[in-house]
């Protein structure tokens, strides 16, 4: 099934990619003020990101999926006779799974340190969906047992979280405005931009994969707002850094902080809050600045 979805969603990404980088090349020759959503390295370093992810993902499936069969053969329910309710509830629990993933990625460093590859790009388009967070397949399976506890087979487990990558992926553009009643229910491009953005009122925002549902009822939403264009990428710039420094960049910033004369205590802090938290107050969390605007 996943090879299934690998060839037809390829075409689809190439055409829709294709699409997207003719409307920028128009756009920036009737305006040379307009800042270019693409640009080749840029581009090539979601690629090559993207690679190094599918490969840990390959090279690590054989013990992930066993560890969720494991617990599938423990499960508590055995699956729904009726399908349809069986593909809608693994559908829900499985964006709420990758809701919660998504949230601790964002506010516990250690694992800001692989997400922050996706958030460092200063640009914002289709080829964006694809700079993924390198390291996260060694742990992304663990929010996922309590499905393979409540009867979901690991393997639709996969199939649907390959299904929703797809929506993931082409909510990364510029070019959909808003979608009237959707932006209620569905992570809508608009939504996805204040995620992307480094602006205080964006920070750590709209965490959802598809449905926006769950940052609205877990207070993580925020609209995207007219007066505040969004300005993608990091609070602190990584510049042209290559691949390699992408990847590292944010274990490196731990690895200063470490080396700091603090306590041991005070060295977890550093990993294990929020990015962005000192033992000095010199630097401030995604909460501490938004508390003052």
């Amino acid at each position: 099934m996943e090879d299934f979805l690998l060839k037809i969603s390829a075409p689809f990404y190439l055409l829709l990619i294709g699409l997207e980088i003719f409307l920028t090349h128009r756009q920036s020759h009737h305006d040379h003020s307009t800042r270019p959503s693409y640009t080749f390295r840029d581009s090539v370093t979601n690629a090559i990101l993207m690679l190094c992810n599918g490969g840990i993902d390959l090279l690590f499936r054989a013990f992930y999926v066993a560890v969720l069969m494991w617990f599938y053969n423990l499960a508590i329910f055995r699956p729904l006779e009726n399908p349809y309710v069986y593909w809608l509830l693994l559908f829900l629990l499985e964006d709420l799974a990758f809701y919660t993933l998504h949230y601790v990625d964002h506010h516990c460093r250690l694992f800001w340190a692989v997400h922050v590859t996706h958030h460092s790009s200063e640009h914002f388009n289709l080829t964006t969906g694809f700079r993924s967070s390198v390291f996260q397949p060694l742990y992304r399976f663990i929010y996922f047992i309590p499905l393979s506890i409540f009867g979901f087979n690991p393997a639709d487990i996969i199939v649907m979280y390959s299904l929703t990558q797809i929506y993931g992926i082409i909510v990364h553009t510029e070019y959909v405005k808003k979608l009237g009643w959707l932006e209620y229910v569905l992570v809508t491009p608009s939504h996805h931009r204040v995620h992307h953005a480094s602006n205080v009122q964006y920070l750590d925002k709209n965490m959802g994969m598809c449905l926006i549902i769950w940052d609205r009822i877990f207070g993580t939403f925020q609209e995207e707002l007219p007066e505040v264009p969004p300005r993608y990428g990091l609070t602190k710039s990584m510049r042209h850094e290559n691949v390699l420094q992408t990847v590292f960049y944010e274990w490196k910033e731990i690895g200063r902080d470490f080396s700091q004369p603090v306590a041991i205590s005070t060295k977890l802090k550093y990993l294990l809050k929020s990015p962005g938290w000192s033992h000095d107050g010199s630097r401030k969390t995604s909460r501490e600045l938004q508390s003052k605007l």
